[in-house]
C-alpha cells in the first residue's frame, strides 16, 4: 500500500494499524496525518509505547496519557483511582484521535488496560471509548518486555486490539534504503529466507573498527559495551573534563523511576571535542532526541556545552527536567543537560533512527528482532561496518512471522475495498463526516494538507488542559509566568478556556489569597498592576498579581 491510500483511509476515521518495513514512510504519514487533523481544528493525542520513541514523535508515552504509569495490572481500585483524577479524565475525555507509535513494544497487557481507562473514563462501552486509534510500528522489531526483563505477548494478542478492529495499512515503498543487494538481505529476514548468501553480503562488511572514523556511531546489544567504549574515547581526547551532576527533587522512589526513563546520566562527563547525543526534544532550541553533534567549546562563566550538529549548527544546550506529576501536581522532577555521550548507543535506543553509516556489534544478539532493527538504521550496505555477527542475529519471532502473511492480505483487502470507495465518490464524504463529527472545520478541507500554523496561545492552552501547573508551562516554554498568565487571560476572554481548570495549576498560597487581591483590584482597577503591588505592599509579585488578575477578569464577564 501506498502512503496516499493510508492516509485517505486514516481519514476516515477507521481504527488502523499502520505497518511496514523501516524506512517505508510509517512516520511520514503518521506526521502528514497529524497536519491534516490540526488543519481542520482537530488536536490528536500522539503517544509511543517507550519514552525515546515518545520523543522521537513529538508526543508522550501512552503510560502517562492513560494514566497507568507502571502497573502491569489493573485492579478496579486501580481503575477508580485512575478514572478519578481530573487531569488524566479531562485528556482522554477530550481526546478524538489517539496515536501510539512503535507498537511493537507496548504488550497486550498495557493495551487491554489502556482500553478499559478509556471506556471507563468516557463511560463509553466501544474500543477505546470510541476514540479513533491509530496503532504504528512494526512487530518485526523489538518486541515487548516486562519490568523484571521477561517476554510479554503482543499487543495483537490483547482483546483490545481484537475489539477496536484495526484495518491494516501495509506500507511497501522504500525510502531509507536504495541499496537492492541490501534490502534484500533484510526482506529475506523478515520473510524467513535467510540463507549463506545473505549472511555473505553482511559478512562482506566485516572490520575490527580499528580505521573507523571515530564519528560514525557505534551500535551494541549490551549497555556494557556501549558505556566501555564511550569512556575509552572519551579518555583519548586531551584537555580537561567538566562533569554535570543530575540535581534530582521528590521521594527516592519516583526520582529512580524518572532516572530510568531520563537518557542522561546522572553524571555526565565532557570534554571539547565529545560526540554527543541529544536526549529530549526541543525545537524551539532547534534540536530533538537523536540528534547528533561534537562538543566544540563551553561558555565562559555558566560553562553550558556548545556542540557542532552534523548541518553545522552551533547550539548552546542548556539543563533540561524531567517530571513525573500526578493530579496536576509534579511529585518529582530530575535536571540534567539533555546530553550523553554518543561514540556507542545501544540497539535499543536506535530503534527509529535513520543513519547513513554506522558500525554494528552483534556477536551477543539476545532479542528477537535485535539484529533486524540495528541493520535497517542505515540506507545502505556501503555504510554499513560489521564488528561481529551470530546467527542469533537474523532470527525473528516466529509468531510476528506467522502474523505478517495474514497482515498482508488484510491490507490488500483494505487497499482493493478503498480503492471502490474512491471510485464511487464516497471517500470525500467519509472525511468530510468525520470532521464534522469530531467536532472540526472543513475550512482546509479543498487545500489538501496545509497544515494552519499553531499560535503561542495554542500551544499554552494544550499544556493547560493537560494539567500541567502554570509554572511548569513557563519552564517549558521557556517563558516568564507573567507570560503565560497574559496567555491565559486572553484565553479567558475570547471564551476558549473556562477559569475552573486554572483553580488547580496556580499555587495554593495564591489560591488563599484570591479574595484579598480581588478586593483591591475593585478599588484600583485591573488597567495597572503597580497601584495594587503598591497597596498590597509587594507581598505579592508581578507574575502572581497577573494569574489572579487573570481569575478576576473570569469573575468580571461571568457577572
Amino acid at each position: 500500500m501506498r502512503q496516499s491510500q493510508a492516509l485517505e483511509i486514516l481519514k476516515t476515521g477507521a481504527n488502523v494499524f499502520l505497518t511496514g518495513e523501516p524506512g517505508s514512510g510509517k512516520t511520514h504519514t503518521l506526521t502528514s496525518y497529524i497536519s491534516w487533523l490540526r488543519s481542520h481544528g482537530i488536536e490528536p493525542a500522539i503517544t509511543a509505547s517507550t519514552g525515546i520513541a515518545a520523543t522521537h514523535v513529538g508526543g508522550m508515552t501512552i503510560h502517562s496519557w492513560s494514566g497507568i504509569g507502571i502497573l502491569e495490572r489493573l485492579t478496579p481500585e486501580d481503575l477508580d483511582r485512575i478514572s478519578s483524577k481530573e487531569h488524566v479524565a479531562k485528556r482522554i475525555q477530550k481526546t478524538k484521535v489517539l496515536i501510539i507509535d512503535e507498537i511493537s513494544m507496548l504488550s497486550a497487557g498495557a493495551l487491554s488496560m489502556i482500553d478499559a481507562v478509556a471506556r471507563e473514563v468516557r463511560q463509553d462501552s466501544r474500543a477505546f471509548g470510541g476514540i479513533q486509534v491509530v496503532f504504528a510500528g512494526d512487530f518485526f522489531q523489538l518486541p515487548p518486555i516486562t519490568r523484571g526483563g521477561t517476554p510479554a505477548e503482543f499487543a495483537f494478542s490483547s482483546a483490545a486490539w481484537r475489539t477496536a478492529t484495526p484495518l491494516v495499512c501495509y506500507l511497501t515503498e522504500q525510502h531509507r534504503q536504495d541499496d537492492t543487494d541490501f534490502l534484500d538481505v533484510l526482506g529475506a529476514i523478515r520473510d524467513g529466507t535467510f540463507d549463506h548468501t545473505h549472511a555473505s553480503t553482511i559478512l562482506s562488511r566485516e572490520s575490527d573498527g580499528d580505521e573507523l572514523d571515530s564519528e560514525i556511531p557505534r551500535l551494541f546489544t549490551h549497555n556494557a559495551d556501549v558505556d566501555r567504549i564511550n569512556n575509552e574515547y572519551l579518555a583519548k581526547l586531551p584537555g580537561s573534563a567538566k562533569t554535570y551532576r543530575m540535581v534530582t527533587t521528590g521521594p527516592d522512589v519516583l526520582i529512580e523511576g524518572l532516572k530510568r526513563g531520563c537518557l542522561s546520566p546522572q553524571a555526565l562527563v565532557l570534554k571539547e571535542g565529545a560526540i554527543v547525543m541529544c536526549t529530549k526534544n526541543n525545537p524551539a532550541a532547534q534540536y530533538v532526541n537523536g540528534t547528533l553533534g561534537k562538543v566544540i567549546g563551553f561558555v565562559h562563566g555558566s560553562g553550558e556545552p556548545i556542540i557542532e550538529t552534523h548541518d553545522g549548527r552551533e547550539l548552546t544546550i542548556l539543563p533540561s527536567e524531567w517530571a513525573l506529576e500526578e493530579n496536576g501536581k509534579v511529585r518529582a522532577k530530575i535536571a540534567q543537560l539533555p546530553l550523553r555521550l554518543a561514540w556507542a548507543i545501544t540497539v535499543h535506543k536506535s530503534q527509529g533512527m535513520s543513519m547513513d553509516a554506522a558500525a554494528i556489534d552483534l556477536s551477543r544478539t539476545f532479542e528477537y528482532g535485535q539484529g533486524y532493527v540495528a541493520l535497517s538504521r542505515v540506507r545502505t550496505l556501503a555504510g554499513l561496518t560489521l564488528l561481529g555477527w551470530s546467527e542469533h542475529a537474523a532470527m525473528v519471532h516466529p509468531e510476528v512471522a506467522r502474523m505478517d502473511e495474514r497482515l498482508r492480505e488484510e491490507s490488500l483487502a483494505a487497499e482493493e475495498a478503498f480503492t471502490t470507495l474512491r471510485e464511487d465518490g464516497d471517500l470525500e464524504v467519509m472525511h468530510r463526516n468525520f470532521i464534522h463529527a469530531n467536532g472540526g472545520t472543513l475550512e482546509a478541507a479543498k487545500d489538501g494538507e496545509r497544515p494552519i500554523k499553531r499560535t503561542t496561545y495554542d500551544e499554552t492552552l494544550t499544556l493547560i488542559l493537560e494539567g500541567m501547573p502554570l509554572i511548569d508551562i513557563a519552564k517549558e516554554r521557556k517563558l516568564t509566568v507573567g507570560t503565560i498568565a497574559d496567555h491565559a487571560e486572553k484565553l479567558i476572554v475570547t471564551g476558549r478556556l473556562d477559569a475552573a481548570p486554572l483553580l488547580s495549576l496556580i499555587p495554593a498560597r495564591l489560591i488563599a489569597a484570591l479574595p484579598d487581591i480581588h478586593q483591591i483590584f475593585e478599588e484600583v482597577g485591573t488597567e495597572k498592576l503597580a497601584p495594587a503591588f503598591s497597596k498590597l505592599h509587594g507581598k505579592y509579585t508581578y507574575d502572581e498579581l497577573k494569574l489572579a488578575r487573570t481569575l478576576f477578569v473570569k469573575e468580571l464577564s461571568a457577572s
